[in-house]
């Protein structure tokens, strides 16, 4: 294993951190009704215009935005406000809104899917499926040396991919009402076949024979469809962590990404020293459901199930439990302080998952939230 990633006791010092990158995506909504609008062509060709290349969505009232490589989670923030930026600009050259909720809170009769081959293709296979999209999430791409760093990190992020959805959920309010769940974008996620939490592999042969088996056999149509909540980048040498609801906010997707950053490094370190932090072992599956059902459902406004030992605990235990195992890749990073304060600040205000329920229930209006998650060209 590569030394460059520190030593058992998490003694980063002098030693480049891996870097790191941020992908989210976006609902493009009416004016008026607050509803998903298929226009994301027109929102990318406006967008092309200001300089920025958009990902197109399976939807057509979706597109994502990807920052470039960035050393710093300060770099990170920046790019995003850029690109956010851009981004609402362009779809109010087009007339529409850009909202940052991982379900919109109204939608139309269908999600239209949007008309290029591949997305035809994956409607015609998974039917329903595809048209009931819509959602978004925030991926973060952290640096790694090779697939088989990629595999073993996963295995290690595993434990900790519930509370990560707890701290990132927003997208309690879907259909003008209030889904019951603090994160319903993770539940409708999961009904595709190669989503959720990544199995135990054993190797990248291992995770190449497991992508190879799936294809073959049509459960997805392409190594892009393997949906698990961390995996080895199909396109870039990273680890990347797609367990997370789209932010309303950029500063709470710069926490977000940091926290994930220093997940990463400090499964790196348990690599090279032999560490245990970070337990790789396989877990018991219906622990490991459980612990996600119950993120997904609680947030951050209830209970955490820790899927190593069954035991279930209030969240900001289990929150307590994750920085204290990070600490020693947030202090080589100079970001422990930031990352605690801006937990204290979730911690009182409550996630987007939070506001989005204050908000739904003082105005009763799904609409409320929409206004509240929508993205503004800057002034």
């Amino acid at each position: 294993m590569n030394d460059e990633y520190g030593s058992a006791g998490g003694d980063f010092r002098g030693i480049p951190a891996p870097t790191l990158g941020v992908e989210e995506e976006f609902v493009l909504v009416d004016r008026e009704t607050g509803r998903p609008v298929g226009s994301n062509r027109e929102v990318a060709a406006a967008a092309s215009a200001r300089g920025l290349d958009l990902e197109l969505e399976l939807t057509s009232s979706q597109v994502e935005i990807a920052t470039p490589t960035a050393a710093t989670s300060q770099e990170i923030g920046d790019h995003l406000h850029r690109l956010r930026g851009i981004l609402a600009a362009a779809a109010d050259d087009v007339g529409v809104d850009v909202v940052a909720c991982g379900v919109p809170p109204r939608v139309p009769e269908s999600f239209p899917v949007t008309d290029t081959g591949r997305y035809r293709a994956i409607a015609a296979r998974y039917g329903m499926l595809a048209h009931e999209q819509g959602i978004s999430g925030c991926h973060v791409h952290v640096g790694v040396p090779d697939t088989d760093t990629a595999v073993a990190v996963c295995n290690r992020l595993r434990p900790w991919l519930p509370i990560l959805l707890a701290l990132s959920a927003n997208s309690a309010i879907y259909r003008d009402a209030d889904s019951g769940h603090a994160s319903w974008r993770s539940v409708l996620w999961s009904r595709w076949p190669a989503a959720g939490p990544p199995p135990h592999l054993r190797s990248a042969e291992h995770f190449a024979e497991t992508v190879e088996l799936l294809v073959a056999t049509g459960t997805i149509l392409d190594p892009h469809m393997l949906y698990w909540d961390a995996r080895p980048s199909d396109h870039l040498p990273t680890v990347e962590v797609r367990v997370g609801d789209v932010q309303m906010r950029v500063e709470e997707t710069q926490t977000f990404a940091t926290l994930v950053r220093a997940a990463v490094m400090i499964a790196l370190d348990d690599l090279r020293a032999g560490d245990r932090r970070f337990p790789a072992a396989d877990l018991d599956p219906a622990l490991l459901s459980a612990a996600y059902w119950i993120a997904a459902h609680d947030g951050v406004d209830g209970r955490a199930l820790d899927p190593t030992t069954g035991a279930l605990v209030p969240v900001w235990t289990r929150v307590e439990q994750f920085l204290t195992v990070l600490a020693p890749a947030l202090d080589r990073l100079g970001e422990r302080d930031g990352v605690m304060q801006a937990l204290d600040r979730l911690r009182l205000d409550g996630n987007g998952a939070s506001r989005q329920r204050r908000l739904f229930e003082e105005s009763g209006s799904a609409l409320a939230v929409v206004r509240a998650a929508t993205l503004h060209p800057p002034v």
